[in-house]
């Protein structure tokens, strides 16, 4: 696994981060969590600039050296700012086309909601979904859809893994 670089996007409860910590636990790669929730957690309200502050710091701790795997990335913080506040930033736009992954999971929101004050969408999760996907396609992303119960997740990532040699 010398330098792979993964990272997992798509709608809020979607599965993540719970994939993402099994990835990291299950082949020992280093976890780049979520800056957004510990940052989130100190404010009642929120504006784009924070958004700029959430992602220079994401991309920071994203782009730290060997393999990793990132619960977030810079495409989750473009459509955040699109969803919110109808317009993203340049400085957004900029780290997303700086941002280095070998590939990317995106997670299909397709099991319950789980309620969270720092989660604002509960009721177009499928809607974000085809966002997400789009957005990938567009900029070219390498990409693979999890869906279904975590165990056929799981299954999904080590047959990945497996057909590009990675493991």
């Amino acid at each position: 696994m010398s330098g792979v670089r993964i990272a997992f996007t798509g709608p809020e409860c979607s599965g993540k981060s719970t994939m993402a910590k099994w990835l990291s636990d299950e082949f020992s790669l280093k976890i780049i969590e979520e800056y957004a929730r510990a940052y989130l957690q100190k404010k009642m309200a929120y504006s784009m600039d924070d958004l700029d502050r959430i992602a220079a710091e994401q991309f920071v701790r994203n782009s730290s050296k060997g393999a990793l795997v990132a619960d977030t990335e810079m495409l989750v913080l473009k459509i955040w700012s699109e969803e919110k506040y109808q317009r993203v930033s340049e400085h957004i736009l900029q780290l997303l086309k700086r941002q280095e992954f070998d590939f990317y999971f995106l997670c299909k929101p397709d099991f319950d909601w789980i309620s969270d004050p720092l989660r604002e969408n509960a009721l177009d999760r499928d809607r974000l979904f085809d966002v997400y996907e789009a957005s990938l396609k567009k900029y070219n992303f390498p990409y693979c859809v999890l869906s279904g119960p975590e165990v056929e997740r799981k299954e999904i990532i080590k047959g990945i893994f497996a057909n590009k040699g990675i493991l």
